[in-house]
């Protein structure tokens, strides 16, 4: 996706060569032109794959997955990273680690908006070693529900998380997949 690979040059920051700084655009500061585009890309690469519900993690997988829910017509779900007094029984739990934050997070989705009759896109900002979508992935399954396949703004490609998801039978459709971020610059994967 051109308009993003342009975005992620002009206004991202590359911190060392395995962080990438896109807050300018995407998780913090959020571009809605291009969220739409992304929403557009999206509900395009998946348009016949049945999808009923798109799951992602708070904070920075939501605005993606709203729009792409927005393009798709199907609701979108987000796993709450936090506890909350409305959020306490029925869940859907499993943990995360953070590679930026360094922490793990147990996230949560209640049980009365995912079933085994959803056919789910897992949503989210970045893929690096996968331990975000296993997460997502391990939520789904204790719902019985099935997975369309996960779509993801920005890959990077040089950390093993694809593969691993691929290994086991997932597809991975990823709209701009970083090659490298050695010596300060972003370099793409030609699609």
């Amino acid at each position: 996706m051109d308009s993003l690979k342009q975005k992620i040059q002009a206004a991202g920051q590359v911190l060392s060569d395995q962080v990438l700084k896109v807050d300018a655009f995407l998780n913090h500061q959020i571009d809605p032109q291009l969220m739409s585009e992304i929403g557009d890309e999206f509900a395009s690469r998946f348009a016949d794959a049945g999808v009923t519900k798109i799951v992602t993690i708070e904070a920075s997988g939501i605005a993606p997955a709203i729009m792409a829910g927005l393009k798709m017509g199907v609701p979108v779900i987000f796993a709450r990273k936090h506890q909350s007094l409305t959020l306490t029984d029925n869940l859907l739990t499993s943990t995360v680690y953070s590679f930026t934050k360094r922490v793990e997070s147990t996230i949560a989705i209640s049980t009365t908006h995912l079933s085994a009759q959803d056919h789910v896109l897992i949503i989210d900002d970045f893929l690096a070693n996968g331990k975000a979508a296993q997460a997502l992935i391990s939520i789904i399954k204790q719902a019985g529900a099935s997975i369309a396949g996960l779509g993801i703004v920005i890959e990077k490609s040089f950390q093993a998380g694809r593969q691993e998801l691929e290994s086991q039978g997932y597809r991975v459709e990823s709209l701009a997949r970083v090659q490298s971020l050695e010596g300060g610059q972003v370099t793409f994967l030609d699609d």
